[in-house]
């Protein structure tokens, strides 16, 4: 499996992706926003764009699709609940189906409710796990609920599939918002040396060349993982004074994600 990541340089900081098969040359192309830089990079590769994976309904990862499928004749594969807000879509997706890509590429598709109720994350069946999220789980942060998601299952996402996924896995998130979302790990965590030392050394980073973290990373400069951190707790209870005096993690991580909103 070859990845190439694509960053668009727009207002939204997104990334696209190329999941290329080594053997046959074909190509899966993730949230192709912009069109012409995910084509260019196929053809100076040599790769035959013949599907496009929309990870959500959202119009900065579905943008490009009429133009990709104009240029390539790649079939449309998002969520089955997305069907009436992605035009031109082939394919409804459930959790367990399998998206081949040219002979030697399986990804398997997880259905990742949160940021939308029709979100799918793709997880590569390779030696070193890869994990291509959209916007349910960014570096150092989480995606937010306002347009057709909810908290309450974002949570769940995280708590009951992306924490138990291999330590080792590959984080390939849809947008680059990593040094904002590290501040904000520090806002509520002061002493997290190792977000401290990872904003300094990506405050300024190439996004052409973009920091690529593994779940091990994220566990521990992500507040969205670390909610039994005793300062995260001590530091959430001075903005909720009612707060428990042991919050479970599902109550934590809708407060972090409700002071997020508007940080």
């Amino acid at each position: 499996m070859i990845v190439e990541q694509i960053w668009t340089a727009n207002a939204y900081r997104n990334f696209n992706y190329l999941i290329a098969c080594p053997e046959s040359g074909e190509a899966l192309a993730i949230d192709p926003l912009d069109h012409k830089k995910c084509l260019a990079a196929a053809r100076d590769r040599g790769w035959e764009v013949t599907q496009i994976l929309n990870t959500h309904e959202h119009g900065d990862h579905t943008g490009g699709n009429k133009a990709m499928v104009a240029a390539t004749g790649a079939r449309i594969l998002a969520h089955r609940n997305a069907k009436d807000r992605i035009p031109g879509m082939d394919q409804g997706l459930d959790a367990g189906d399998v998206v081949k890509v040219g002979k030697s590429v399986d990804l398997e598709v997880l259905d990742t409710p949160g940021h939308t109720m029709s979100h799918v994350c793709l997880l590569s069946r390779t030696d070193q796990p890869a994990l291509f999220c959209g916007d349910t789980l960014f570096n150092a942060g989480a995606g937010n609920c306002h347009n057709g998601g909810h908290p309450n299952e974002l949570y769940h996402t995280f708590a009951e599939q992306l924490s138990r996924l291999p330590d080792e896995t590959l984080i390939y998130p849809g947008h680059d918002y990593i040094a904002n979302n590290l501040r904000f790990t520090l806002d509520r965590e002061p002493d997290n040396r190792d977000a401290e030392t990872l904003l300094g050394n990506v405050e300024d980073q190439d996004t052409d060349r973009a920091l690529v973290s593994t779940l091990a990373l994220e566990k521990k400069i992500n507040t969205f993982f670390r909610l039994q951190n005793p300062t995260v707790i001590a530091r959430l209870r001075e903005a909720f004074p009612n707060l428990p005096e042991t919050p479970g993690p599902k109550e934590v991580f809708l407060k972090l994600r409700e002071l997020r909103n508007s940080w």
